[in-house]
C-alpha cells in the first residue's frame, strides 16, 4: 500500500494494461494513476424511526419487517463491509467517489460512513432529500483526499400530465478530482411496478433528465468530463439507456456528446446486478462520457468497468443460490447486504 494518500497512486505494469482491449502500448514499462469510480444500491437503507409524510413504516419496530436497531447497525455494518473491498485488487483504498440510492436520509449515511471498516477514508456526503413517497434518495460519497467539491444541485423529475407522480431526483455533484474538473450525475429511475412496458414512458423520461442535465454541463464545456451512475432499472440495450440517454457500447463509434457504456457486454454474457425469476439484469451502471475515452493518458482516461458480485455477497444454497443475499427475502429477515451488486468503473493517468 502506498503511503502518499493524495497520489492514490497504483502502479500499473505493462502486463496488466495488456489484459484490456480498450488500450494498448508498446512502450517500456509505466506507471499510472488510477481511481475507483462506483455506484451501490443499498436496498433499504431506513433508520427505525416513522418520518411522518414518508411511507416508511415497514421499516419501524411495529412494522412488516421488525426494522429494530441491532438490524439497522447489522445493516450498516454489512453494507461498509462491501464498500471497503470495491476494486481493492487495484485501488487499495477502495472507491474515491461512490454513487448510492435507497437511502432514507443524510442521518443514515453519516452513520454509514462511520462505520470502522470505513471510517479511516473519511467520506463526506451529498444529498439532498427527494420527493419519493417511499422516501429514499440518491446520494454520493467522497474521499476529500482525492475529491473537492465545488458546486452540487438536484435535478427534479416532472411528468406533464402525472402531477401525482413523485421520484428520486438526479443529483449533480461537480468537483476537483486530483485537480481535474469532473461532473457525477447520480440516478435512481422509476421501477418497473405495473410491467415494463407499461412503466417504460416513466424510465425514458428519467433518460431525459440525465440527457438535459449532460447536455447542460456540455453546452459550457463541450469536453467536460462527466460520469453518469445509478440503478436505471432498465438493462444497457434497453431504448431509455441508448436512445434518449445516448449510452453506446462501441467506444469507437461515439458521436459529441455521447457517453460509453462499458455494461453492455458485461449484459449481453449473463452477467447482472440483479436478479428476478431466473433471469439476470444489469440496472446498475457507471458510465462515462466521450471526453474519458481514448489512448491519451496525459488526464484520467477510462480503463476498464467491473460488477463487483464476490462469493461472500451471493446466497450460498437453494433455488436462489448466486443471487445477491439481501436484507429480507420472503418475508424473512436474512441479515444480508443488498439486492443489488455493487458497479464500478477504473480511471487511469499517466504519471509524469
Amino acid at each position: 500500500m502506498y503511503s502518499d494518500r493524495r497520489s492514490f497512486v497504483k502502479v500499473l505494469t505493462l502486463a496488466l494494461l495488456l489484459i484490456t482491449p480498450i488500450i494498448t502500448f508498446s512502450q517500456k514499462e509505466k506507471q499510472y494513476k488510477v481511481v475507483n469510480i462506483a455506484f451501490y444500491n443499498l436496498e433499504n437503507l431506513f433508520d427505525t424511526l416513522d418520518t411522518p409524510g414518508v411511507n416508511d413504516t415497514d421499516y419501524t419496530p411495529e412494522g412488516l419487517n421488525k426494522w429494530n436497531t441491532k438490524k439497522y447497525y447489522e445493516k450498516l455494518e454489512n453494507l461498509s463491509e462491501v464498500i471497503s473491498k470495491i476494486g481493492t485488487d487495484v485501488t487499495p483504498h477502495g472507491p474515491a467517489i461512490i454513487g448510492v440510492s435507497e437511502i432514507e436520509n443524510r442521518a443514515v449515511l453519516e452513520d454509514l460512513v462511520e462505520q470502522k471498516s470505513i471510517a479511516g477514508r473519511k467520506y463526506q456526503i451529498v444529498h439532498y432529500d427527494s420527493p419519493d413517497k417511499r422516501g429514499v434518495d440518491v446520494a454520493l460519497l467522497y474521499q476529500p483526499d482525492y475529491f473537492e467539491v465545488t458546486n452540487s444541485n438536484s435535478h427534479r423529475l416532472t411528468i406533464e400530465g402525472m402531477d401525482d407522480f413523485y421520484t428520486r431526483d438526479q443529483l449533480l455533484v461537480s468537483g476537483l478530482l486530483n485537480g481535474e474538473e469532473f461532473h457525477f450525475v447520480v440516478s435512481h429511475w422509476p421501477s418497473r411496478s405495473g410491467g415494463e412496458t407499461r412503466s417504460r414512458p416513466l424510465r425514458n423520461a428519467a433518460a431525459d433528465l440525465g440527457r438535459h442535465i449532460i447536455d447542460s454541463v456540455l453546452s459550457i464545456n463541450p469536453n467536460a468530463k462527466i460520469i453518469y451512475m445509478g440503478d436505471l432499472n432498465d438493462n444497457p440495450d434497453n431504448q431509455s439507456v441508448m436512445k434518449h440517454l445516448r449510452a453506446k457500447p462501441d467506444a469507437s463509434k461515439l458521436k459529441e456528446g455521447d457517453l460509453y457504456n462499458p455494461f453492455y457486454d458485461f449484459h449481453k454474457k449473463g452477467i447482472g446486478t440483479l436478479a428476478w425469476r431466473d433471469t439476470w439484469s444489469l440496472f446498475d451502471m457507471v458510465i462515462p462520457s466521450k471526453s474519458l475515452m481514448g489512448k491519451d493518458f496525459s488526464s484520467y482516461r477510462f480503463y476498464r468497468a467491473n460488477v463487483f458480485n464476490k462469493s461472500f455477497l451471493q446466497q450460498k444454497s437453494g433455488r436462489f443460490k448466486g443471487y445477491p443475499l439481501r436484507t429480507h427475502a420472503g418475508g424473512q429477515y436474512l441479515g444480508g447486504y443488498s439486492d443489488h451488486f455493487p458497479a464500478y468503473i477504473l480511471l487511469i493517468k499517466e504519471i509524469d
